[in-house]
């Protein structure tokens, strides 16, 4: 049977102590509704409260609720356990509340989220064995570190991490001591990986499909676009520094972004989401929806990214077409035109200067 998250918009009079009332009163009716009530998390602060509940589906979850109590959810989407473990630490009631009479529970559902990416920054070529060596330790380092701090990889690879941490002040300091890892490994790998770091905060359910899928996006954007190793959010940056009551120094290497930096990079990226592949597409054609001349957002785009408009477009679309390379999805003209190249052979040339292979080197049966 499915399992699904719901979110509750609570008042500012609801406790912990009516919450879990409100849950016991849940539990007497769920037969009724082929519910089962998994367990849930609770946030005073930000007056939020969260169901993990195995259920046929959304419609009975919102039924049961509105049967035992009449707080139905303001929304609901379907997750796996699995992942709910990974980013939250738990799909059962914590021990300290279980066995007690209404299983009271104060735990928040506000998570931080880290996105580790370890970039070339070079065209691709065969690596050394000194290298594979050093690189596999640089990630076994990164995981120690991680586990240190109480970060819980969700995904992870040898070049990304998805990472999850219930403690804004951890994660912070997991993000500078994998900076200082780093530069260790800088010194005799010079000029051959980027690290860059991104650090989101954020509720597992809003009005996305998938659980924190707002709060990894932009993470994930961040590391993609925004100039310096360690790219902080405004919530990240103003919640750590109001825990820690100290201030957080800016510096090449550290960045952390404003509100409007954050407004900008997602319209950015949303309308390049939408309007890469179109060959017409020109620079021109992102100041209406970003709300700005084409100066202005040159100037922005320099200073947040550090790339011009039509070198991000540029890259943006490679990036898709090595997607499709991968996957072997058509040849290489169609995978030119189709990632809104005007010519397979400008196509070609791009991408050889970007990634030290011509494109054809991708395509099955071709040895690189």
């Amino acid at each position: 049977m499915p399992i699904y998250m719901d979110r509750h918009d609570v008042s500012d009079v609801i406790t912990a102590e009516r919450l879990a009332q409100l849950h016991q009163e849940d539990l007497k009716i769920q037969q009724q509704f082929g519910c089962k009530g998994m367990t849930y998390w609770f946030d005073d602060k930000k007056q939020t409260a969260f169901c993990l509940i195995e259920a046929p589906d959304a419609e009975s979850i919102k039924k049961m609720h509105a049967a035992a109590h009449g707080a139905v959810p303001h929304r609901v989407i379907e997750v796996q356990a699995d992942i709910v473990e990974s980013f939250l630490g738990r799909i059962e009631d914590p021990e300290m509340a279980q066995n007690a009479e209404l299983n009271i529970i104060n735990d928040p559902a506000f998570r931080t989220i880290m996105v580790i990416k370890l970039q070339r920054s070079e065209p691709e070529q065969k690596d050394s064995a000194e290298f594979t060596s050093s690189f596999r330790d640089l990630n076994e380092a990164f995981t120690k570190t991680l586990n240190k701090y109480d970060g819980t990889p969700v995904r992870q690879t040898n070049c990304n991490y998805l990472v999850s941490f219930k403690s804004m002040p951890n994660a912070v300091q997991a993000a500078f001591d994998i900076q200082s890892l780093f530069k260790e490994f800088k010194k005799t790998n010079k000029g051959r990986i980027i690290l860059k770091m991104g650090l989101n905060a954020g509720m597992p359910v809003t009005e996305k499909k998938s659980i924190f899928e707002d709060t990894i996006k932009l993470a994930e954007r961040m590391c993609e676009m925004v100039k310096g190793e360690i790219i902080l959010s405004a919530e990240v940056k103003d919640l750590y520094e109001s825990q820690q009551r100290k201030t957080l120094r800016e510096t090449a290497s550290m960045v952390a972004l404003t509100p409007a930096d954050e407004k900008f990079l997602t319209l950015l990226m949303d309308y390049a989401d939408a309007a890469w592949s179109d060959t017409s597409l020109k620079v021109d054609d992102f100041s209406k929806p970003m709300g700005c001349s084409k100066s202005q957002l040159y100037r922005k785009m320099i200073v947040l990214t550090g790339k011009s408009p039509n070198t991000f477009i540029k890259e943006y679309r490679l990036k898709e077409a090595l997607k499709l390379l991968n996957r072997n999805a058509g040849n290489i003209s169609e995978i030119a035109f189709e990632t809104g190249f005007s010519s397979p052979s400008y196509f070609s040339k791009c991408f050889q200067k970007q990634y030290g292979y011509l494109p054809s080197d991708y395509l099955p049966g071709h040895a690189r």
